[in-house]
C-alpha cells in the first residue's frame, strides 16, 4: 500500500500532478518526459502513462534501486543517478519535466530552475512543487514565532523532512521569469486546516518509519524501514473529504503549507 497517500498533504499533490496529466490528454502524448528527484518512484507508474518515454532520476542511487524495482513492470522508464543542478542531458531534451518536492533539498535553488529551463524543449512544459516558507501559521507556530526574532529554527514541522530552507513563491517567480519559464498556473497545496492535522507528527513519524528520511543523498546507507508499494488506500477517501474542505475554505489563501506550478518554457 502507498501508505503516502493518507498523508494530506501528500495526497493533495499527487492530486495535482495526476489532473494536470490527465489535462495532457486532450492533446498530443508527450514524446519524452523527466521525474527529476523521483526519490521512490511512487509517481513514476502514473507518470508513464502520459508519455511516450520517462527518464526518472534521483541523486540517491538507493531510492533509484528501489524505483526500478517497484515499477519493473512499466516498459517505458528508464532509470538514472542524475543531479538536479549539473544533469547530464542535452539541452532541448524533454517535452514535460517533473519535480515533487525537490527544489528545496539542492542547495541552489535557483541553479535548478535554470537547469530545469535547459532540459526542456521550447513550450515543453514543467510541473513544479515545493513546501512554502508562507506556510501557515497552524502548520507550525513555533517556527513562525521564531522567524520574527532570529534565523534559528527547529527541525520539525515546516523545517522536518531534511528541509534546511523553504522556497519563496515571491522569488520562484522571479527565477521563473529570469529564466524564460511562464507561468501557466499557480496553485495553493494545502491550507490551515491541513496544517492543523499534519503539525509536527508528520515529520517525527517520517523520521521514525521512512527509508531515507531526511531525502539526503548521505541518508542511503539507513536501514530500509517503510517503502511505499503502488497500492492506492481504500481510507484515501478520507483524505480527499479532508481536502476539500480546506481548499474550500483556504484555497485563495495568502499562505499554504506548499505551492504547485505549471510552467512553460519560452520559445
Amino acid at each position: 500500500m502507498n501508505y503516502k497517500l493518507l498523508f494530506p498533504t501528500y495526497r493533495n499533490r499527487f492530486q495535482f500532478i495526476r489532473r494536470h496529466l490527465n489535462r495532457l490528454d486532450a492533446g498530443p502524448l508527450p514524446g519524452k518526459a523527466l521525474n527529476l528527484g523521483a526519490g521512490e518512484g511512487d509517481y513514476d507508474a502514473m507518470i508513464a502513462k502520459h508519455c511516450r518515454e520517462l527518464v526518472s532520476c534521483d541523486i540517491n542511487e538507493q531510492d533509484v534501486n528501489y524505483a526500478k524495482a517497484l515499477n519493473h513492470e512499466v516498459p517505458n522508464v528508464e532509470y538514472r543517478v542524475e543531479n538536479a543542478l549539473n544533469l547530464t542531458f542535452p539541452d532541448n531534451t524533454f517535452d514535460l519535466l517533473l519535480s515533487m518536492e525537490v527544489i528545496e533539498h539542492v542547495g541552489h535553488p535557483e541553479r535548478m530552475v535554470s537547469e530545469v529551463r535547459r532540459v526542456l524543449k521550447p513550450g515543453g512544459l514543467a510541473l513544479i512543487t515545493f513546501p512554502s516558507l508562507d506556510f501557515p501559521f497552524t502548520y507550525d507556530p513555533i517556527n513562525r514565532i521564531l522567524s520574527w526574532f532570529s534565523s534559528k529554527k527547529i527541525s520539525q514541522g515546516a523545517y522536518a523532512f531534511g528541509h534546511e530552507y523553504l522556497i519563496s513563491p515571491a522569488k520562484f517567480r522571479e527565477w521563473a521569469a529570469a529564466y524564460g519559464l511562464e507561468i501557466v498556473e499557480e496553485t495553493n497545496l494545502s491550507g490551515y486546516l491541513v496544517g492543523l492535522l499534519e503539525m509536527y507528527w508528520t515529520g517525527l513519524i517520517q523520521r521514525i518509519f521512512k527509508a531515507n528520511a531526511t531525502n539526503l543523498q548521505e541518508d542511503q546507507t539507513k536501514r530500509l524501514t517503510l517503502r511505499p508499494s503502488m497500492k492506492e488506500p481504500a481510507l484515501a477517501v478520507v483524505t480527499d473529504g479532508i481536502l476539500a474542505v480546506d481548499r474550500t475554505l483556504f484555497g485563495k489563501a495568502a499562505h499554504s503549507v506548499g505551492k504547485g506550478f505549471l510552467l512553460r518554457k519560452k520559445g
